[in-house]
């Protein structure tokens, strides 16, 4: 660390000195502005470029390093609510790139992973929704937002974390619409430490063979039957909650009481599915499968 500079300090100073830089600096210009000697610095700003903070271009024999767009200090808890809409307004406008640098930037900044995905990512997927709900947008552009949404949690899944052999999920869609919803599920347990396996959108499994064929799969991920396994089902419908209710919790009943079954999804008053926990929120069942697991220990 250059004069004993921690990395989120350093990250700090190359945003004040490569913010209003239009043409780039060079590795030399960069150190002599910051303070720090060149070798270490250019192992920051190697480091920097590979978490899509700094962008370079050589140009002859020099080497010239950009801010990528969308780099700004934000602080946290204060600034969620702020990058809320700043997530969304990227989304829209179809600026892609500084939708991932925004998350990226976030994560760097010291905002949780799972804090983001609660307030960021899944006010989003409701926002496009309510956007072709109200005929604002097409399918084509709902699909395509949706996309990089998809994309955008795809960042969340490659951060470093060492997951928990006693905490086992399985997440899936009963829909396509449920998709999105199941991916930030699977995105927030992976950022807390699950084991997660994500079928993703499972209505084409809905037939008389699931029952077996899921069965099967439990058998191998879930093969010693470490900890606890809790099955996570998201669907727009009850006929979808319904279905994977029926053809799990037999597999649950003989599996022991270490397997859950959450199912997350808006149901009518009347229907009644007997699972561990129904709820038409995501935050509720992680918290429950927290609760969960820890009384299990």
């Amino acid at each position: 660390m250059g004069r004993g500079y921690s990395t989120e300090e350093m990250r700090q100073k190359l945003i004040l000195a490569l913010e209003d830089s239009e043409t780039g600096m060079s590795g030399v210009e960069v150190s002599e502005k910051i303070g720090v000697n060149r070798i270490t610095m250019a192992k920051y700003l190697k480091v920097f470029a590979a978490e899509g903070l700094l962008r370079q271009k050589n140009i002859g024999n020099v080497t010239l390093w950009f801010l990528e767009p969308g780099q700004e200090s934000y602080t946290f808890p204060n600034d969620y609510f702020k990058i809320q809409s700043l997530y969304l307004n990227n989304l829209v406008k179809g600026h892609e790139d500084q939708v991932y640098s925004l998350i990226r930037n976030c994560l760097h900044s010291g905002a949780t992973a799972n804090r983001l995905i609660h307030e960021v990512i899944l006010s989003a997927i409701n926002s496009v929704k309510n956007l072709y709900d109200d005929s604002k947008i097409g399918t084509a552009e709902q699909n395509l937002l949706g996309t990089t949404i998809s994309k955008s949690l795809q960042i969340f899944n490659q951060l470093p974390v060492v997951s928990d052999p006693k905490k086992n999920v399985v997440v899936l869609a009963a829909d396509t619409q449920s998709l999105l919803f199941s991916e930030a599920a699977s995105s927030a347990y992976h950022s807390d430490g699950w084991r997660v396996s994500h079928l993703g959108d499972m209505s084409s499994a809905i037939n008389v063979l699931f029952d077996l064929d899921f069965q099967k799969l439990i058998g191998k991920i879930w093969k010693q039957k470490p900890g606890i396994l809790i099955v996570v089902v998201f669907s727009q419908t009850d006929e979808g909650l319904n279905f994977f209710a029926d053809s799990i919790n037999p597999i649950k009943e003989k599996s022991g009481k270490n397997m859950k079954l959450a199912l997350c999804g808006k149901i009518s008053k009347k229907t009644k599915i007997d699972s561990d926990l129904l709820s038409e929120k995501l935050e509720d069942i992680l918290q429950w499968s927290k609760t969960v697991f820890e009384n299990m220990k």
